[in-house]
């Protein structure tokens, strides 16, 4: 089906069959994309939207993404969000927490390498405004992976949401071990300090973080990416 095209970035549902849009980047997004993501910021911001949104907004996506990981994406997609775009949805009870019911999950159609790259291209057009993605915000400085570890999970619990390897962390939120291959530094600076700005009524906390600990967080988070891709 025509809507889920895109249905799945940010999200990483699994592997459909191929579609094909000759390459028109632009022209993909307007006519196959629009019916699951929002390429313009959107006007209602409401908790109802936020439940009812088949896939993220992409009018900042040239501020989130690295253009080569989308390509690559879009040829063959994997899940990013363990459990879909509203969790709550696709969780079911067990003596574990986060248990994923996979059968209410839509498989994300692959694209030609033409379309995806096209895609990636248009994507990476869609610029977020200054207030939303500060430019130049993440400083790049290294940090202790030790220490990061420990902020990332004893100190600021975002383990419970988010994945820092295969299988090891929470559902509700994407995973973070492909995170230096997917997503800007700035961007996950930007969002760790005021999510709330990116998607009202989110469920992610915003955890008023000192400028130091906004780096270093986000420093082990595309660390870890990288320490995992190797």
């Amino acid at each position: 089906m025509n809507r889920h095209i895109l249905a799945a970035l940010g999200l990483g549902l699994i592997a459909g069959p191929a579609l094909s849009a000759d390459g028109n980047g632009a022209g993909l997004l307007k006519s196959q994309c629009i019916s699951c993501h929002a390429i313009v910021k959107p006007e209602n911001t409401s908790l109802d939207r936020l439940w009812e949104r088949k896939g993220p907004d992409l009018y900042y996506a040239g501020s989130k993404f690295n253009k080569p990981w989308l390509e690559k994406w879009l040829q063959n997609p994997a899940r990013i969000r363990p459990a879909g775009e509203f969790y709550t949805r696709h969780v079911k009870g067990s003596d574990k927490e986060d248990v994923v019911d996979e059968s209410g999950l839509t498989p994300h159609p692959k694209l030609s390498q033409a379309d995806a790259e096209a895609a990636a291209a248009a994507l990476m057009t869609l610029v977020a405004p200054a207030e939303l993605v500060s430019k130049g915000a993440f400083k790049g400085e290294k940090v202790s992976m030790a220490m990061g570890g420990m902020f990332f999970g004893k100190l600021r619990g975002c383990g419970a949401c988010h994945m820092a390897k295969p299988g090891f962390g929470g559902s509700s939120g994407p995973e973070l071990y492909t995170a230096s291959e997917r997503l800007q530094g700035d961007y996950i600076y930007s969002y760790i300090k005021n999510p709330q700005l990116f998607d009202p009524h989110i469920w992610m906390p915003t955890l008023n973080l000192a400028e130091p600990d906004l780096q270093r967080l986000t420093g082990y988070i595309l660390q870890l990416g990288a320490t995992e891709a190797k």
